[in-house]
């Protein structure tokens, strides 16, 4: 049985019945049965990783194999209602080309990602090591994430491309953080537009 997520509610309040949504990095599809089941969206996953596409089947969840690096070259633009990144945004290479990708071809996207920024965070490298958290549940040498962002990085990228913050949401153990989410919350949650 998978984990509980807060984030997937949060995502879930983002998403009207029966909208088409596109899964980015969708694991084990559990996000995709969550809104399937609370929102009757018409889903679909992207996987890159074998045994997960196998995990989504069984979870019976649609999901394909792509390399999401390489782009999303084979979904039209504007097809979906909302491209969903959970957790998966700072383990990409190319994090303008897939945030574009995702405005290309969903009228929204929503992207969440563990906050490098968090006080907790700092305090490990001030004690000399990686931080290891539930956020960020990887060591140093295992670790699939190749980007460490803060909330507050993640804000300046958006307003240098132009894209619309349409709400944001800040987290730390599953509780809202409202005064200083860069320093304060261990997780955030955005709904990103074009303007």
């Amino acid at each position: 049985m998978a984990a509980y997520r807060y984030d997937y509610d949060v995502i879930a309040q983002w998403i009207a019945p029966g909208e088409k949504v596109l899964d980015l990095g969708c694991g084990d599809g559990s996000l995709l049965k969550h809104l399937i089941a609370v929102r009757q969206v018409q889903g679909y996953g992207v996987e890159n990783d074998p045994d997960k596409l196998i995990a989504c089947v069984k979870n019976g969840v649609n999901a394909i194999q792509v390399d999401m690096e390489n782009g999303l070259s084979g979904f039209e633009d504007g097809f979906f209602d909302h491209v969903i990144m959970s957790l998966s945004l700072q383990a990409m290479q190319n994090t303008q080309g897939i945030l574009a990708e995702m405005l290309r071809v969903g009228r929204e996207a929503v992207v969440s990602f563990p906050n490098f920024g968090y006080w907790r965070h700092r305090q490990s490298i001030l004690n000399g090591r990686m931080p290891v958290s539930e956020s960020l549940p990887h060591q140093w040498f295992n670790t699939p994430n190749v980007r460490f962002f803060t909330i507050a990085d993640f804000d300046a990228l958006c307003e240098m491309n132009g894209i619309a913050v349409r709400e944001r949401l800040a987290f730390d153990e599953g509780k809202l953080v409202l005064d200083e989410p860069n320093f304060l919350a261990s997780v955030a949650v955005y709904r990103l537009g074009r303007d």
